[in-house]
């Protein structure tokens, strides 16, 4: 029998999703979604146990002997090679540090040693979905940016990630390079437009969905829309033209308000010289969760092995 199946995982900071994904169709199965939310603070048993959860939702809705394996995108800080969870001093699943994902997983889903488990950066699993099935398919050089919660990026030629030389930052991650008064993420992320609008007004409020709501009554959320997308049209110029991006493909909760800031972010881009097509994902929150499948096509994890113990 054919073991065409895979199953990809995309771990949040307080979630889990995870899907069967057809190797030979390159999509998603339906009705194979597996979902759990997640206290990131709990204890490992806790954290793990939940994730275990997630992925018995799925492995019920497949063939089992059809299954080749089970890719993770996974935040940092991690040892993707050997699947080891690294998370210190980021104030989420701390308490699974030093732990093997790997033998953790294979223990509580009884997952036979033929089962493949591998892990990729969350944002650069994304990436990996828009290049091979999403809006970066057409395209050579793709630059794709994560925006929510953090700051995600990712550069690929040809579909392979792009993480050392002199066009991309050091693993291809640029939420920690400088900008302005500090530091590109906490620009492009969700918390600078909660801190500045509650700055602006005195109103607190949970996310940019809020201040998106109030677009076009509210100068303070005119004003924030409009600066975000020039700074990132700012921050982005260089490494646009050094990597000589064809595409800039984004997702992620702020993309929602793509049509409040695009126009800023296209114009600034423009005015600067840097000239690459915009496109919004429509994977949406399927990206990661095909990317990481992705690694189990052997083809492909041949292409990208090497990568990991870079990122």
């Amino acid at each position: 029998m054919q073991k065409n199946i895979a199953i990809g995982v995309d771990i949040g900071g307080s979630h889990i999703c995870c899907s069967a994904i057809d190797l030979t169709m390159h999509e998603p199965i339906n009705g194979t979604m597996g979902e759990q939310s997640i206290d990131n603070k709990a204890s490992a048993d806790t954290i793990l146990s939940g994730w275990a959860a997630a992925l018995k939702i799925t492995l019920s809705t497949i063939d089992r002997n059809r299954l080749s394996g089970i890719g993770f995108a996974m935040p940092g800080p991690f040892d993707y090679p050997n699947g080891i969870a690294l998370f210190e001093r980021v104030e989420k699943y701390e308490s699974l540090y030093g732990i093997s994902i790997i033998d953790e997983m294979r223990r509580r889903l009884q997952l036979e040693e033929d089962i493949r488990i591998r892990f990729i950066n969350d944002a650069t699993s994304f990436a990996i979905a828009e290049a091979w099935i999403g809006k970066g398919k057409e395209f050579s050089r793709i630059l794709a940016l994560t925006l929510g919660t953090g700051f995600g990026s990712a550069f690929l030629v040809n579909g392979t990630p792009v993480i050392q030389g002199n066009t991309v930052p050091l693993s291809g991650c640029m939420w920690h390079l400088r900008f302005k008064e500090g530091i590109a993420d906490d620009y492009f992320s969700t918390r600078w437009f909660t801190r500045s609008y509650e700055a602006l007004t005195g109103i607190r409020v949970q996310g940019v969905k809020e201040i998106a709501e109030v677009f076009e009554t509210d100068a303070a959320s005119r004003k924030l829309f409009i600066e975000y997308g020039t700074n990132m049209g700012h921050f982005l110029t260089p490494w646009v033209k050094k990597f000589g991006a064809e595409v800039i493909v984004i997702g992620g909760n702020i993309t929602g308000s793509y049509d409040l800031f695009g126009q800023y972010f296209q114009k600034t881009l423009l005015k600067n010289g840097a000239k690459a097509d915009i496109r919004v994902s429509e994977l949406k929150e399927s990206a990661a969760i095909i990317g990481s499948a992705r690694l189990i096509d052997e083809g492909y994890w041949n292409q990208v092995k090497d990568l990991l113990s870079k990122m």
